[in-house]
């Protein structure tokens, strides 16, 4: 099992910081006594705790109300020695070419620490903004196109004549070393084949572990029938205590932090989305009108309240070290090999998983039983 952590370039909050998919960050957004803007200090503080507590490394986010992930990875590289970066980013807002290239200088002035998480998009009116009105199966279709350059010019010299691209002697001046890995989540009929064609982790928002299941059986006929094997990996928020009942009243504390007519907007606009891995978030708490955080609990340790202010992934692993610890491997019995987490503030939750349930997995033999770093007193 690999792990990584978040940095949270639309600010962080004791409280849930809301936005994404089509929502902009003041929905959940707390008020300005406690909220943390996403200065490059407490950005590189998080990053520099995620790599002293043993995690791989940190997803970025992509989005209007995000920091651009490029830059201000680039910028953490210079605060961080092993710690690697999952840059995401959507394909049709620049060249393939350039996207190759962009990926190759990174890998060497890094020292081969970037990661690529493809995000093909599912807000139209995002896209537009941006300058895109591609419908989401066209996104879908130049996405394909997109990564065929991209590991082309790499290779290059490399010519391509598709419906969205047409390039000539695509080519970067060194071959990056390593190869970033391609990382890409959809759930659409139409991502499932770009998956399985290209990339090499496919991730899935935190679902109940019976529709993860479902969903990575699909995308494995998918990859088999391109002579392709994935690994998996699984996006998802962690609330982890001494205790349970610890772990229970903190989600109850993120809970009544939440302003309900914010949850009755999020839900307007994010039943408006495109993606079906939205839309198959939103489908995880319907029905909710109030009450405690164990109102939704969806299964077992796993709680879908973070989605109600928040696009994208919504759910939280929530309880003691150990009930953390046995959802990661009930997740792993699967074929969830990377876990991407993240928690409110980002700070702090690293440091309670990195030295709860991190440990806790050790202990049973699931983990290298030797942390990446030793913490001293």
């Amino acid at each position: 099992m690999r792990f990584h952590w978040f940095l949270p370039t639309t600010g962080d909050s004791r409280a849930i910081v809301g936005g994404g998919h089509g929502l902009h960050r003041g929905h959940g957004h707390p008020t300005a006594s406690v909220y943390r803007p996403p200065s490059i200090d407490y950005l590189g503080q998080i990053a520099r705790s995620a790599e002293q507590l043993g995690f791989e490394a940190v997803l970025t986010p992509t989005g209007t109300f995000c920091e651009d992930a490029w830059l201000v990875t680039a910028a953490l590289t210079q605060v961080t020695t092993r710690l690697k970066f999952l840059v995401a980013f959507r394909p049709g807002f620049l060249s393939p070419t350039l996207a190759a290239q962009m990926a190759a200088t990174y890998q060497r002035i890094s020292g081969g620490r970037l990661l690529l998480n493809v995000v093909t998009g599912g807000e139209a009116t995002e896209q537009k903004r941006f300058g895109d009105h591609l419908s989401k199966d066209e996104r879908y279709a130049r996405t394909d196109e997109f990564l065929t350059v991209v590991r082309g010019a790499w290779d290059g010299p490399f010519d391509f004549a598709g419906e969205h691209y047409q390039v000539e002697g695509a080519m970067v001046a060194e071959r990056p070393s390593p190869v970033p890995e391609l990382y890409f989540g959809g759930s659409s009929p139409a991502a499932g084949p770009v998956a399985a064609r290209h990339v090499n982790v496919y991730l899935t928002w935190g679902e109940p572990p019976s529709q993860v299941a479902a969903k990575l059986g699909w995308i494995r006929e998918l990859a088999a029938a391109e002579g392709r094997t994935l690994r998996f990996g699984i996006r998802l928020h962690v609330i982890t205590r001494d205790t349970s009942q610890e772990a229970w009243a903190e989600a109850d504390r993120l809970l009544d932090r939440i302003d309900p007519e914010d949850i009755a907007s999020a839900r307007t606009i994010l039943g408006r989305s495109e993606s079906v891995g939205q839309q198959r978030m939103l489908a995880l708490h319907e029905g909710f009108r109030g009450g405690r955080a164990r109102d939704l609990e969806i299964h077992p340790g796993l709680w879908a309240g973070v989605g109600l202010v928040r696009g994208g992934a919504g759910t939280a692993l929530v309880g003691s070290h150990a009930e953390v610890a046995d959802l990661v491997e009930e997740y792993a019995s699967l074929g969830i090999e990377e876990f991407v987490l993240s928690g409110y503030p980002h700070l702090e939750e690293a440091y309670w998983f990195g030295e709860g349930v991190l440990p806790e997995l050790r202990r049973r033999g699931a983990l290298d039983r030797s942390p990446a770093v030793r913490l001293t007193a």
